[in-house]
């Protein structure tokens, strides 16, 4: 028995801007090409080359943080950590020419071709704004924005290690990275708290039409003229259904959009639930971004490279749960802390973990995937520990379904913020998820509750588990990586 004690709610990386005085505003002008001299991914000092114009009496309120703490997370590769936004380099090429010859990568051509692309890009994109200032609007159109990229490719092939190099390198203000499923659990909290704002409807009237997409793509228009997403994937039917007249909005107001993704755009939400509805948004992605493949046929995460010792357990070996029990309590030992459960504040609600010790928590994969827990739980459970033990994973069937999906959110998080991960499973890594199995009762429900017919059900993504077995192939991947030494020895907080 532990003793519980609360954890501090943690804020989000982003630094909120000083509150302007009442009536007041500074409004700054750029003279040149910005240039990023603190080497932040999300540069808040002034930079060189600006002029304050001080305006009394015109009133101005800025939305100073991008929505939730959701988005304001940082994702950083080991190999671009330390070389990120150097003035001695011109941009993202150039520091992969660097890295080539350092002997740190291997020349890959389907890489370099992505890079020149981005590097291109970079270029383009030095002093951009989609957001004129409000009294020159009229005299100054928006600049046209450059075309985006959509890069697609199989897992371990690099898209993560690129995204890195570009975007540390574009020297822009108003710029946001995100994973793909953070960004539309923030774009539907948008809309839920615009849809509360709304006026209650008076007895005995009809409730006049709100459509509060527009509304929200314009907020995040005013947020960010860059959007750069890790994963981009569809997975869920209501994300799908307004993925077209968001970017719509977002590509007219001069948002430029970067993504990664494992699938090829015509791919996206393949066998979907309603999918001829969501068919229209993957023209708008096409017009809007160029398509590059990235797939030398390389796993990268998965060459040999010095491991980091023994973090996979199988759950039939002798003395399994003792292992692991000595190896915490090593592990604890030197944590500035007691071994007690901790609780964590997520979007108002408490999250316990029955067993945690300074940065280190002892998690069931029950604890952590039988529990209806979300992105926003994973997100909070990756900035609060740096080391994560998950005991007891199981062979994971189309009965457990539900399960996986949280397992392949739960492990994104925690490898998008260099979490180390100790596991204890049934069966090795690459046969953890077999598309095998029936279906449960709730996919029954859903099945009859939608009017479906058995053998038309049986094709839909939804229940016949493709997206996650194609998912899980990230997820395997990501896993051989996190128990590499390189991956061990960046994830150590306490020497940061």
């Amino acid at each position: 028995m532990y003793d519980c004690v609360g954890e501090h709610e943690r804020g989000g990386g982003g630094t909120p801007l000083a509150k302007p005085r009442p009536n007041c505003c500074t409004l700054q002008i750029k003279f040149s090409n910005p240039e990023c001299q603190d080497g932040s991914r999300f540069p808040n000092a002034h930079h060189k080359h600006t002029a304050s114009l001080h305006i009394c009496k015109i009133p101005l309120y800025l939305n100073t943080a991008f929505a939730s703490d959701v988005l304001s997370q940082s994702i950083e590769d080991p190999i671009t950590r330390n070389n990120t936004c150097s003035s001695s380099f011109s941009g993202p090429l150039e520091q992969y020419n660097n890295l080539i010859r350092n002997g740190l990568l291997q020349e890959d051509q389907q890489q370099r071709h992505a890079l020149q692309e981005l590097d291109g890009m970079q270029k383009k994109l030095r002093g951009y704004n989609n957001q004129p200032a409000f009294f020159l609007s009229k005299v100054f159109s928006r600049q046209k924005p450059p075309k985006g990229c959509y890069i697609y490719g199989d897992v371990g092939t690099g898209k993560t290690m690129l995204m890195d190099m570009f975007f540390s390198h574009v020297e822009l203000t108003k710029k946001k990275r995100v994973h793909f499923h953070g960004f539309m659990l923030d774009v539907h909290k948008r809309i839920h708290r615009l849809k509360q704002s709304m006026p209650k409807r008076k007895a005995g009237k009809m409730a006049k039409a709100y459509d509060p997409i527009a509304p929200v793509a314009e907020e995040i228009s005013e947020e960010a003229s860059l959007l750069c997403f890790d994963e981009f994937q569809v997975t869920d039917i209501a994300d799908a259904m307004i993925l077209k007249q968001l970017f719509e909005n977002l590509f007219l107001s001069g948002v430029v959009v970067v993504a990664t993704s494992n699938r090829h755009p015509d791919d996206l939400y393949k066998n979907g639930l309603q999918r001829v509805n969501f068919v229209p948004f993957i023209s708008v992605l096409k017009e809007y971004c160029r398509t590059l493949r990235l797939d030398s046929g390389i796993d990268y995460r998965r060459r040999n490279r010095p491991a980091a010792g023994k973090l996979f357990y199988f759950s039939s070996e002798d003395n399994v749960e003792a292992e692991l029990d000595k190896l915490f309590d090593e592990m604890a030992f030197k944590q500035n802390d007691i071994t007690r459960c901790r609780s964590l504040k997520v979007d108002g609600r408490t999250l316990t973990l029955n067993k945690a010790c300074g940065m280190i928590a002892d998690c069931t994969f029950e604890e952590l995937c039988d529990r209806p827990l979300g992105a926003s739980d994973y997100l909070e459970i990756s900035t609060v520990f740096d080391t994560v033990f998950i005991r007891n994973i199981p062979l994971l069937t189309l009965n457990k379904k539900t399960q996986a999906r949280r397992f392949i959110t739960l492990i994104d998080a925690l490898y998008d913020h260099k979490v180390r991960v100790v596991l204890q499973a049934e069966v090795p890594l690459e046969k953890l998820f077999i598309n095998e199995g029936h279906h449960n009762d709730e996919s029954h429900i859903l099945i009859d509750d939608l009017g479906l017919k058995r053998d038309a059900a049986s094709s839909l993504s939804i229940f016949t588990g493709e997206e996650e077995v194609f998912a899980f192939q990230r997820t395997v991947s990501r896993l051989s990586e996190m128990q590499t030494e390189e991956y061990w020895v960046h994830g150590d907080r306490s020497t940061s």
